[in-house]
């Protein structure tokens, strides 16, 4: 991850630390200290040209939710860029939180990450708002600069520039979410007279910082709500430890050395073989294990720091409902989703 600093003249409104969002639902499901929950990353299954495999996906989300998961994530991916062959979850992934929310009842509702720097934060308030009102205060947002160039040219920016934008994006975002009418001065806009509606269902909405999204630790000590990195290597003990080092670093930055919650994603091919041992594939792109190593992995990142690990299975082997169920039955129990407040009424 590069490590620019950005500076901006604009003021940045300082990240909440973990008594912001005690009244919130979803980031209490996912996060408490020295304690980790499991999420599962979207899609279930390897989108290679036909719609038809995500067919019945909704269906085993609402599995994961009955389970007991922490969270379910979606990817934010504008456009498909054949060089990195992925295309995320299709979807848009507002309008998908939007669906997934009415069919599930307590499961946080995760974006891994939105791309700060390519939408205008008023879309993107109105629809984190939005979502988190239907939703009952289950949004929790993973959010990015950004790492596809040919994105940036077709919205009209500059792929340089998007460590700024961010961190302008980060700023109006949640200066249109607090209570009341406010000006806003800021090179992506100035606001005047009127005010976003509707509100955060529980007053605000946490935002993880994906990597240095191209700001300095410093500015991610101060202004991250949390921080969702890449795991390092995760075959061996040193990758873990590698990462608990990074995630000390950061944690020195925060001011006021309250708890924020860190993040790391995996994708995961788990073998029928509970006794098989973790090696990378494809260059280190995916963990075959079987759910022995993958526990053991999972407690060396809790005791490296981390708070919540959001697993992929769609590159995996096997299908997806039986991933699911041996994660809900052997695993899920020994990293189970905290209790918290309940979601709000959501009698829309």
């Amino acid at each position: 991850m590069n490590e620019t600093v950005i500076r901006t003249d604009h003021a940045i409104t300082r990240g909440a630390s973990a008594p912001a969002f005690a009244r919130h639902p979803g980031y209490n499901r996912m996060f408490a200290p020295d304690q980790l929950t499991l999420g599962i990353f979207l899609p279930l299954r390897f989108y290679q040209g036909d719609m038809s495999i995500l067919a019945g996906q909704a269906e085993l989300v609402s599995e994961i939710d009955r389970l007991g998961f922490a969270a379910v994530w979606v990817r934010d991916v504008p456009l498909f860029d054949p060089f990195f062959g992925d295309a995320g979850q299709v979807f848009d992934p507002f309008t998908y939180l939007a669906y997934l929310a009415a069919r599930t009842q307590r499961i946080s509702l995760a974006t891994g990450s939105a791309i700060f720097s390519l939408r205008h934060p008023i879309d993107l308030a109105k629809a984190a708002a939005t979502i988190d009102q239907l939703s009952g205060a289950r949004l929790v947002m993973g959010i990015a600069s950004g790492d596809r160039p040919v994105e940036f040219p077709a919205y009209g920016l500059e792929h340089s520039e998007r460590g700024e934008r961010f961190a302008e994006a980060v700023s109006y975002f949640r200066r249109l979410l607090q209570e009341g009418e406010h000006s806003i001065a800021s090179p992506l806009g100035h606001l005047n007279g009127a005010q976003l509606l509707p509100k955060p269902a529980a007053g605000k909405i946490p935002l993880l910082v994906t990597g240095s999204s191209r700001q300095s630790m410093q500015w991610l000590g101060e202004h991250a709500d949390g921080w969702l990195t890449y795991p390092q290597s995760t075959q061996t003990i040193i990758g873990p430890r590698q990462l608990a080092d990074k995630i000390r670093t950061w944690r020195n930055h925060i001011p006021d050395q309250g708890f924020r919650p860190h993040v790391t994603n995996e994708w995961i091919d788990l073998d029928e073989n509970p006794n098989c041992p973790r090696t990378a594939l494809h260059g280190g792109y995916v963990l075959k294990t079987g759910r022995k190593g993958l526990i053991e992995l999972l407690g060396e990142w809790r005791a490296a720091g981390v708070n919540h690990a959001a697993l992929g299975i769609h590159l995996a082997r096997r299908p997806a409902q039986d991933i699911i169920q041996e994660l809900g039955e052997e695993v899920l129990p020994l990293f189970p989703a905290h209790d918290g407040p309940r979601p709000l009424a959501q009698h829309w």
